[in-house]
Order: structure tokens, then C-alpha cells, then sequence
């Protein structure tokens, strides 16, 4: 398997190619960490949202692969925007780890950490109970700490808009090593691309598979690809990430994908043309919670 990285703003190397975990369940989840790192994959993308931080944990060290050759990301959930130390102290206790490779904002909206409930807190009337005085650059501000104390290596983001980046920089003074956003021929988010370029922010694409309601696998544009290249559509998906120079984390559980989505495939030149093209038909946004706030600025999407 390939051992293909890209290097981080602040010096550090992350996998070109990770497993996801959301939505996968305890017992599926330990089992898929262990194979993937087996089998060489050397990138686990966890989150305390995902509520499976201690089976991936377990994965981790059931695999018997030594740490220190190990990229491990969690996220900070938004319930704890306002206490970034109790949040990742009880990720590392799940984890069963000392630090993490990478500590992600989930998302650039904080919630009532004395809401209704401890992860998703709605007011009487339904909506997500938001915290009115608070907003992520403080979030930013108590992250910039974890470098200093050891427990994150690098620190990024997650679901940014160009926007919300523009805020945080202002304020900044640790750039976000990494935004990590849904990417796929459906939404390849050109531009925000070039703008987190041009800031050496690097990228990392989640659901590059599709997902609920728009698996990209069966695309009738998309197989065809996969059969002349004698290669899965998974590979195509993944690797037209990696030629964009996006790290990329597919989820699944099923231990053949598991094995099989770490294969690099090059692409030509009309592959990819395509693929980049497939979105003039196809704009699809999967991921999109209803905050009540605008977190997607839908004129980045393409």
C-alpha cells in the first residue's frame, strides 16, 4: 500500500488516504480500524460526535502498530466550544492516547453547554439551542493552548466556509493546519479549494463516497472510469481526491473495502476532466444540519 502523504503548513506529514468512522458502530468500527491499520493504512479520522471514540481506540491498539506511526484526528464537538480542555481529555480517555495527531472544530457553531441535551441542545420550539456569547475565534483562541500542552499536534477545522476562514484568520495566531469539508465530483468546492490554497490550508475531504441519499458508486459516469482502469469505483472517488492533493477518508466496514480503498490509482488527464465536470449536473450538498445559522455559503459549492 501506498505510503503517500502531504506536508502540513506547520512542517508535519499527514496520509494522503484515512479511514472514516461516522456512523459505524462499536463493534464494526474496532474491528475496521485493527484491519485498515493491518493492512497499512496509517490515518484514523475519529470524533466525539461519532460517540465510538473508545472501539476505535480499542482498533487502534488491537492492531499493534506502533503510535508514533499512527495520524489520529477527533473533533471538538460544539456543546464544548467554551471547554476545550474537559473535551479533549474525555476524547484522549476514549481513545485511550496521550495526544492526537489532529484536533478538528467539528463545526464553527457553539452550542449551550447547559442545554437540554449534553450534544444537541434545542430551544423549546425545536432549534438547536446556539450560545449567544460565544463564537469560534474564542473556540480558536482556547485550541491555539493544545499545542503548547502537547495534546494536539496540529489544529484545524472542519465545514468552513470561506467566510467563517476570513474571521478566523483575523484573529489567528495558529493558521489552521487543515479544513476538513464533504468533497466529491458532486461538490468539489473549487473555490474554496484555491482560496485554502493560497493559505497553504490543507484539505481533507469526508464522504467522498457519497453517503444517505446520493451514493456516488453506481454514478453511470463514474463506472466506467472504474472498468477501464481496472480499478473500483471507491478508487476513482478517492484517488481524483488525492490528484487534487485532498487527503481523504473513506468510511466503511465492510474489510475488503476496508483494504481496497487504499489502492492509489493515477487517473489521466480525461478522467479527471470529467469527474471534475460532473457536477455541472449533479450539485449535491449531503451533509448540511439545520442550525438555524449560515454555516455553507452556496456560491463556494462549485
Amino acid at each position: 500500500m501506498s505510503a503517500k502523504s502531504f506536508l502540513l503548513n506547520n512542517g508535519k506529514d499527514i496520509p494522503a488516504i484515512g479511514l472514516g468512522t461516522w456512523l459505524s458502530s462499536d463493534d464494526e468500527v474496532q474491528v475496521a480500524v485493527k484491519t485498515a491499520l493491518q493492512a497499512g493504512c496509517r490515518h484514523i479520522d475519529a470524533a466525539f460526535m461519532y460517540k465510538n471514540e473508545v472501539a476505535v481506540g480499542k482498533g487502534i491498539k488491537e492492531s499493534g502498530v506502533m503510535r508514533e506511526d499512527i495520524f489520529v484526528t477527533t473533533k471538538l464537538w460544539c456543546s464544548y466550544h467554551s471547554r476545550i480542555e474537559e473535551a479533549i481529555d474525555l476524547s484522549l480517555k476514549n481513545l485511550g492516547l496521550d495526544y492526537v495527531d489532529l484536533y478538528l472544530m467539528h463545526w464553527p457553531i457553539a452550542l449551550n453547554p447547559n442545554g437540554s441535551d449534553p450534544l444537541i441542545p434545542v430551544r423549546s420550539d425545536g432549534s438547536r439551542d446556539i450560545q449567544k456569547d460565544w463564537d469560534f475565534t474564542k473556540t480558536w483562541s482556547l485550541m491555539e493552548s493544545l499545542i503548547k500542552s502537547g495534546k494536539a499536534k496540529s489544529i484545524g477545522v472542519a465545514n468552513f466556509s470561506i467566510d467563517n476562514l476570513e474571521i478566523l484568520l483575523k484573529s489567528a495566531k495558529i493558521q489552521p493546519a487543515v479544513n476538513q469539508v464533504e468533497r466529491h465530483p458532486y461538490l468539489p468546492q473549487f473555490k474554496l479549494d484555491a482560496y485554502c490554497k493560497s493559505r497553504k490550508i490543507h484539505q481533507m475531504s469526508y464522504s467522498p463516497l457519497g453517503g444517505q441519499g446520493a451514493s456516488l458508486l453506481d454514478d453511470p459516469v463514474i463506472i466506467p472510469i472504474a472498468e477501464s482502469n481496472k480499478v473500483t469505483s471507491a478508487n476513482v472517488l478517492i484517488n481524483w481526491n488525492i490528484q487534487h492533493e485532498w487527503s481523504v477518508i473513506p468510511k466503511s466496514v465492510s474489510l475488503d473495502r476496508v483494504i481496497s480503498n487504499l489502492e492509489i490509482v493515477k487517473l489521466n488527464s480525461v478522467d479527471m476532466e470529467i469527474l471534475d465536470n460532473l457536477h455541472k449536473t449533479k450539485t449535491k450538498r449531503l451533509v448540511n444540519p439545520a442550525w438555524g445559522v449560515t454555516v455553507f455559503h452556496e456560491d463556494e459549492i462549485l
